[in-house]
């Protein structure tokens, strides 16, 4: 059958449904703008356990000039652009991996807490938990890749109480002494030394140290990443035959570090020791393809890196649903 339709046809057919629209009320329903997000948490399984993640909120850096360095700002600046990114404020991540292996619940870094040293957005960890239905007195672990003050800043709330009552903590006593030292107290590390000492002396008596290699909770292994701090650490967690890695701040920018992963970041310990941790690490991680969480990705920072010419390339894993 051959359907005959002339341009006077659709012309009159387009303004016939152009005055339905009109006269039409519910085809012009409105409804009000409702300025709300979804909750700051996701949850997958691996193997046996269930993961997680919950966020303290973006930490905003600003303008990465000064920040990543090494290399020429312009290229920098250019990098972000090509990824559609601003070049002039670099947002990181926060993301924390709360793991229940069935007869322990662990989790990786505490965030911000109560400092607003990197502005209002973060310290929200506490209330993403509670999103998610996790209580913090239910938390048996507390596992801390470094002390720096974006890791360990929920340890302890305005009063100095301990958030998670119930917990033992763990982190490498090089990362402890150093950030915990009072002889720092007139450096310029003055401000993460008071949060560290803040954080971690309320606990002291709670705190377990690991060893580079050491599986020191089932499922649950330390790998030393030096350079980022003098303890800073990355984890393989494994339950059932599946594994991730929860690489702390091995990498602060799925494009700058890993991209060029020699440029240096100013907030490192040791820049140059960082990087080579960084490149050796990341190329174990590559060739293994062991998935990855990072703590400052973007949201929920969950997926693979692959090698990329001299550097590596990110791939986000797409979100699972749980049933």
């Amino acid at each position: 059958m051959t359907l005959n339709v002339s341009r006077r046809s659709l012309l009159a057919l387009g303004a016939g449904l152009g005055a339905s629209t009109l006269l039409g009320g519910t085809a012009q329903a409105r409804a009000p703008k409702l300025g709300t997000q979804t909750p700051y948490w996701h949850r997958f399984v691996l193997g046996d356990a269930e993961v997680t993640v919950v966020s303290d909120g973006p930490l905003p850096l600003g303008d990465p000039s000064g920040t990543f360095t090494g290399v020429p700002k312009e290229e920098v600046k250019k990098m972000l652009s090509d990824n559609f990114l601003s070049p002039d404020n670099v947002v990181l991540e926060q993301n924390s991996p709360i793991v229940n292996m069935g007869d322990r619940l662990i989790l990786f870094d505490t965030g911000m807490g109560t400092s607003k040293a990197f502005g209002p957005t973060t310290g929200r960890q506490q209330k993403s938990m509670q999103e998610a239905g996790i209580k913090p007195e239910d938390i048996d672990a507390v596992v801390l890749s470094h002390a720096h003050i974006d890791h360990i800043g929920g340890i302890v709330d305005a009063d100095n109480k301990p958030l998670f009552p119930n917990a033992q903590y763990y982190i490498a006593q090089s990362d402890l002494d150093f950030w915990t030292d009072e002889g720092k107290m007139g450096s310029p590390l003055k401000d993460f030394v008071v949060h560290a000492r803040k954080n971690l002396l309320p606990v002291r008596e709670r705190i377990v140290f690991f060893k580079d290699g050491q599986e020191f909770l089932p499922g649950v292994q330390a790998i030393a990443a030096p350079g980022h701090t003098v303890g800073h650490t990355i984890f393989v967690v494994s339950s059932g035959g599946k594994s991730f890695a929860f690489l702390g701040d091995l990498s602060h920018h799925a494009v700058l570090l890993l991209e060029r992963p020699r440029m240096e970041f100013s907030y490192d310990t040791d820049p140059k020791q960082a990087a080579n941790s960084r490149v050796k690490l990341l190329e174990m991680l590559a060739a293994n393809k062991t998935p990855v969480m990072s703590y400052h990705f973007a949201w929920p920072g969950y997926g693979h890196v692959a090698k990329a010419g001299e550097g590596f390339h990110y791939y986000p894993e797409p979100m699972q649903m749980t049933l």
